[in-house]
């Protein structure tokens, strides 16, 4: 299992609690699409997962030194991009999908967890620390008889969607 995080908002520490910690722990890797804030907690991912991250408009150059824009990651077979997506429309997500070959891109920003069908699917995990005006959610991903599945979770109360990729 990976799980796909991102809009971690901490001063420090990464916040992490209930499913969102046990699901981290339980990670193979974990996604995470930007905006930690500051480097103490892009740190304290770094300290408890094998963190695959990219930088988002709220991160500062101690982080985005550390961490790339966006970012292509191979996992048993998939694909799958990873950028923050401040500076971008759904529609150059998906170019930036299709151009990467890709079979899922994770992005963040709005803090809204969600996953778009399309050519290449879009999924935003939501925020786990700072929902805003959303409910808090992190993504599992696994993979399945030859397909990425995958569900978005809600710490406290415990999955709320569910999708599946064939590839």
């Amino acid at each position: 299992m990976i799980v796909a995080l991102s809009d971690t908002h901490a001063r420090e520490g990464h916040r992490l609690e209930g499913r969102t910690r046990e699901a981290v722990d339980e990670a193979e890797f974990v996604v995470h699409a930007g905006d930690y804030v500051t480097a103490d907690a892009l740190d304290a991912f770094e300290s408890v997962c094998d963190l695959r991250g990219v930088y988002g408009n709220n991160d500062p150059p101690a982080v985005r030194d550390r961490v790339p824009e966006t970012r292509l990651l191979s996992w048993n077979g998939a694909r799958i991009a990873v950028a923050h997506g401040h500076n971008r429309s759904e529609i150059e997500l998906s170019m930036l999908a299709r151009q990467s070959n890709a079979d899922l891109l994770v992005f963040g920003h709005s803090h809204r967890p969600e996953f778009r069908e399309g050519v290449v699917p879009l999924l935003n995990p939501g925020s786990h620390a700072d929902p805003r005006w959303n409910r808090p959610a992190h993504a599992e991903l696994r993979m399945r008889d030859g397909a990425l599945v995958g569900e978005l979770v809600d710490p406290s109360s415990g999955s709320f969607e569910r999708f599946r990729i064939d590839l």
